[in-house]
């Protein structure tokens, strides 16, 4: 008889071998009336899985918190028999909402197994469990890597208590929970000290209330500033304010003005950590050196829904003083995030940002504003935090935190220090597609041996390594081919053009349908081998047909060619052409599919990754870099030809982009801009994206457009 299916879905399968690496796996784990299974792929009819568990009252789920792995956070669930701990599997999802509906859900139906052992008199008492079930597999190493083992936390004493959960082993005793301090019943349970705070409001700043702490004294050495937190309402839920907050991305630049690098020292448990943070000050930077910190950092969730994320210093011995910066002190400091009631149906949240912090060094003694405005600056991420969430709709990235790599003294050099940090961050993107859901065991990945190895030999080649590239195709003979627009790959080269790397734009991952996550784009499916700046007084169409163009070209030697021509509308009208070739299609690639299918597909495929790398701060956010389906958001004309596919792109058809053109085109002999083309991936069997190609076009000079010589169209 077949069990009802109670929750179904993708997550990942999280473990670490004995060797102390961690792996992660996608998996699709059910959830049904009486056992918990995964499998590699959806199951269809009579599926066997990878693994099961039989849910009983004795069942328990653990929270083992948060794990890092190359630079995925992942929050992992445990779920075991506590009777026989040895029946064990372990979870993970993404994101904190994810693993918090599983957990609800796996605790439902132990639950309902509870209920109706109680009522038949028999508590606890497991099923019969049939070792056939596990199809011969035995539990891996990763379901006994548990520090902390579960208690036993209903008693046979109290069969009511229904309490399943393992939060850590509580916070470090060395941080004090501010959170708390309205709450003196827990002062016995530790020997912190707790005592009631007493705030002032000190200023409303950004739509925030800044407070400052009363203290008993008057008088406070100068190195030691008050406490003082932020309070402020966010509309974005608990979990999506949690998840941004603990993350130390790129993203974090968006939101957080203080912030300027952080990575990962130690990972103590699922719920502490101990992190490397540099913070970007902006009081008298050409005078004052940088400030930098080695925190704990310990976080929980709250059964009213609430989290708290706590800091405070400490020294670690792979985290040691870094040339070029003072080693700042926190005292007490993180953040409090807690729901309120929804309004006009949007969710709300307080935020409260609390540091006290010693910034240390010659400036705190001698400028009292200093510590101050740098408090403030560190506390308006608040306010940096609402502004994101209104302004953006990307809320489902997984946080990421680059690892660091040994960061064992001061007598390491500035560039080493440098070198550390790129690889560190290079090394987490890299890594975004470390997850194999094709595997037939959970085994764990290679790929950071490789890394490590590449790193000693050469850090420059290994960057431009990514996990997508393929082996190199026998290369094509580009002088051949030539265009108006010459090439010239030196960094401050004029009016020219030259190809830009694979690695400066992110493309869609192999694992992008289920985490969402992106990974450096890295080879180009084909050559750019020719760029042609036109001008004329109409617009120019069909510039293929061109006699003696590289399309032309490369057509009399056999190879296939995608023109892009960029129509630039003016009093003048300009055309800037760009000519990627190849030897041939590969059969039922994405790229053959878009090169051969109708318009309607083409122009729900075609995407562009634009990007300004040289240029005033207004024309960057008028650009900006988010990928653009091209032709959703202009109209595109395809031309097909018998070794050739040209799109020519109306950049005028859009009243919003002949807006931005219209700002660009007055200083396009100052800019430096990127351009990738590539086909927009929408399944699994389509990813990863692989970029059509890339270009870097610099300080292109208007008077250098030639008129062409153009054939009648046949049309």
């Amino acid at each position: 008889m077949s069990s009802k299916v109670v929750y179904e879905g993708w997550m990942v399968r999280y473990g670490r071998r004995k060797i102390g690496r961690s792996f992660i796996h996608m998996r699709y784990f059910v959830l049904e009336s009486r056992l918990l299974a995964y499998y590699k792929r959806k199951p269809q009819d009579n599926q066997v899985p990878i693994k099961t568990l039989l849910i009983d009252g004795n069942c328990r789920v653990e929270d083992r918190g948060l794990k890092t792995h190359h630079g995925h956070m992942v929050y992992v669930l445990s779920v075991y028999n506590k009777k026989e701990k040895y029946l064990r599997i372990t979870m993970a999802a993404f994101n904190i909402q994810e693993a918090l509906v599983w957990k609800d859900k796996i605790e439902y139906v132990i639950d309902q197994h509870q209920g109706s052992q109680v009522t038949n008199g028999n508590k606890y008492i497991s099923f019969e469990y049939k070792s056939g079930m596990d199809n011969g597999r035995t539990a891996s190493s990763s379901d006994h890597e548990s520090q902390f083992s579960a208690q036993e936390d209903e008693d046979d004493a109290h069969p009511n208590l229904m309490r399943r959960t393992t939060i850590g082993n509580g916070p470090p005793e060395t941080i004090l929970d501010w959170t708390r301090d309205s709450d003196l019943t827990n002062q016995s349970n530790n020997n912190q000290a707790f005592s009631k705070k007493h705030w002032r409001l000190l200023q409303c700043q950004n739509g925030l209330r800044i407070f400052e702490e009363l203290l008993e004294v008057d008088y406070l050495p100068r190195s030691c500033s008050r406490a003082m937190k932020a309070v402020g309402v966010v509309e974005a839920t608990c979990e999506e304010i949690f998840e941004l907050v603990m993350s130390m991305d790129r993203t974090r630049f968006e939101w957080d003005c203080s912030f300027q690098y952080g990575s990962l020292v130690e990972e103590v448990d699922g719920h502490t950590a101990v992190l490397y943070h540099k913070l970007q000050l902006d009081w008298f930077p050409m005078v004052v050196w940088p400030r930098d910190l080695c925190y704990v950092r310990y976080w929980r969730r709250n059964d009213d829904g609430s989290y708290v994320v706590l800091f405070r210093s400490r020294e670690h011995e792979n985290c040691g003083p870094q040339p070029g910066y003072v080693r700042a002190h926190i005292e007490s400091g993180g953040f409090n995030i807690s729901p309120l009631k929804p309004r006009n149906g949007r969710p709300r949240t307080q935020v409260q940002h609390l540091m006290q912090i010693d910034l240390k060094g010659w400036g705190v003694s001698y400028v009292p504003s200093f510590q101050q405005h740098c408090l403030l600056q560190v506390l308006n991420s608040v306010a940096g935090l609402r502004e994101w969430f209104s302004q953006t709709d990307e809320r489902n990235a997984p946080p990421r935190i680059p690892v660091m790599v040994n960061m064992s003294s001061a007598s390491v050099s500035s560039r080493k220090g440098q070198k550390l940090h790129d690889f560190s961050v290079n090394s987490a993107n890299r890594n975004s597609v470390m997850m194999d859901e094709y595997s037939d065991e959970d085994e764990e990945f290679q790929i950071a041996e490789a890394e490590q190895e590449a790193y000693q030999n050469g850090l420059e080649n290994d960057m431009k390594r990514t996990a997508v590239e393929e082996e190199p195709a026998d290369q094509i003979d580009l002088s051949c081919f030539s265009g108006n627009l010459r090439r010239d790959d030196h960094d401050n080269a004029r009016d020219c053009w030259n190809v830009s790397d694979g690695c400066n734009f992110r493309v869609r991952s192999k694992h992008f349908c289920y985490d969402k996550s992106k990974i450096p784009a890295g080879k180009h499916l084909m050559d750019l081998v020719a760029v042609d700046w036109f001008k004329d007084t109409k617009r120019m169409d069909h510039v293929a047909r061109r006699q003696g163009c590289a399309a032309q070209v490369a057509s009399e030697k056999g190879l296939f060619s995608l023109i892009v021509n960029l129509q630039v509308p003016a009093s003048t009208h300009y055309s800037m052409v760009f000519y990627f070739v190849t030897k041939e299609l590969v059969p039922g690639s994405l790229l053959q599919r878009f090169v051969d299918g109708d318009d309607e597909f083409r122009t729900s495929r075609l995407k562009l990754i634009p990007s300004v790398k040289k240029g005033s701060w207004i024309v960057r956010q008028s650009v900006g870099s988010t990928p653009c389906l091209l032709g959703k958001a202009v109209d595109c004309n395809y031309i097909r030809g018998p070794k050739y596919l040209e799109i020519d792109v109306d950049i005028g058809s859009s009243t919003v982009a002949n807006g931005v053109l219209g700002l660009v085109i007055g200083v396009i002999t100052s800019l430096v801009v990127d351009m990738a083309f590539l086909v927009q991936a929408n399944s699994t069997d389509e990813l990863p994206e692989r970029l059509i190609g890339a270009v870097r076009v610099s300080h292109i000079d208007l008077k250098s457009a030639i008129v062409p010589k153009l054939e009648p169209d046949p049309s």
